[in-house]
């Protein structure tokens, strides 16, 4: 049987949240900067008080710090919290925080986690992920050219990255970096616990980005003979890529989640100014086009949200659920554009100012279908793998 319904628990705490919502994050979206966020000492009170109630690092295990609700429950919850931009700051979920966290907890050792994990989950620090060069193309990492070298004790690190987000301000990075040139593609890099403050980590600039540049910005880096311990290591020498998609999956879920949240303030947004708007002595509702813009928007959200707990659900079973996490990441970001799009358009010049937060939402909505893997990668590997399933029966 098939049980859509959610637990009485969760039901309950996505209610506290809600309210906090309601209370605390909206009103203060006025004191936030784009840029940097909200200021540092309302920030920590803000956080201070989501702890109390409980409802810190949803995305980790008990054991962390976390709240340990699992996959499902998490998407749920992101739905809430990521209705604000300033929202997952606020219950220690931002990325690129919350994926680095997954990846210590997973392949962490004891000194590592001590080290990192843990002020990195209670949020005391900030972290980034070092991946992306200017000279490959972002949709085939296998190409990076970044360097680790064995020299003694230590790895001595030379490359190239840039749009490393949240890198200013951040006490280490985790580098994907070449270990063993000589390696299959997929097992010729390896994982790398980098310190900033290490002599050779260089931040040149902060990347200017339509939309948002986050708290920390998204930055280009050269390593410059940066020399680690060898220790710094994260999990086992040519281990990187699998440990790219064991980050990736559950982050993409949150990713699309959040983007579920902002689709849904937008459309109800649209709803309620359509419904007071009045233009040829009519309110807006009552024009087709309009309702159409509605009916639209509410089936696009619906399969949105079903097809992402879908694939939650899977991962919860143990399954990489790497089809379904393709399909709502194209699916999902193209949702999430055109529904603020039809809530700018109700809005009309109202929407494309920045007297409400849609014009925000709609920059940040087309970087959607480039980070993480951009649109075409993903819909390559769903129909690839649909595709090899019917060579199978052939």
């Amino acid at each position: 049987m098939i049980d859509f319904s959610i637990p009485p628990e969760i039901e309950e705490m996505r209610k506290t949240l809600t309210n906090f919502m309601n209370e605390h994050v909206y009103p203060n979206e006025k004191h936030a900067d784009e840029h940097a966020g909200l200021p540092p000492e309302l920030e920590k009170d803000l956080q201070t008080k989501v702890k109390d109630l409980g409802l810190w690092a949803p995305h980790m295990p008990k054991a962390e710090g976390g709240m340990g609700i699992g996959v499902v429950n998490l998407a749920l919850v992101n739905q809430i919290i990521g209705r604000s931009p300033i929202g997952p700051r606020l219950f220690g979920c931002a990325a690129p925080d919350a994926g680095n966290a997954e990846l210590l907890h997973i392949a962490g050792n004891k000194e590592q986690k001590e080290k990192y994990l843990k002020p990195l989950v209670d949020g005391d620090i900030r972290s980034c992920f070092g991946m992306t060069e200017p000279e490959v193309a972002g949709s085939d990492p296998t190409g990076i050219r970044t360097s680790a070298i064995r020299d003694g004790n230590d790895w001595v690190i030379n490359g190239h990255k840039w749009f490393i987000t949240g890198a200013m301000g951040s006490s280490f990075s985790i580098v994907m970096a070449v270990t063993n040139p000589e390696a299959k593609s997929h097992k010729r890099a390896s994982m790398i616990i980098v310190p900033t403050n290490t002599p050779g980590f260089n931040i040149i600039r902060d990347v200017p980005v339509m939309g948002s540049g986050g708290l920390g910005g998204h930055c280009e880096i050269r390593f410059e003979n940066c020399r680690v311990p060898l220790t710094n290591l994260l999990g086992q020498e040519g281990q990187g890529f699998q440990l790219a998609q064991l980050r990736l999956g559950p982050g993409r879920i949150q990713h699309c989640m959040r983007w579920l949240g902002i689709a849904e303030r937008s459309f109800e947004m649209m709803c309620k100014y359509a419904l007071k708007r009045v233009s040829f002595g009519e309110p807006l509702a009552s024009k087709q086009t309009i309702q159409n813009w509605i009916a639209d928007s509410a089936v696009e959200l619906n399969a949105f949200k079903l097809m992402t707990l879908n694939a939650a659900w899977k991962m919860d079973q143990g399954d990489e659920a790497r089809v379904e996490v393709s399909l709502i990441k194209f699916y999902g970001a193209k949702v999430l554009h055109d529904v603020v799009d039809r809530a700018i358009q109700v809005h009309g010049a109202l929407g494309f100012s920045q007297d409400t937060p849609l014009e925000a939402f709609y920059r940040g909505a087309r970087a959607a279908r480039i980070y993480d893997g951009v649109d075409e990668v993903h819909r390559m590997v769903v129909a690839r793998r649909i595709l090899s399933d019917f060579q199978e029966e052939a």
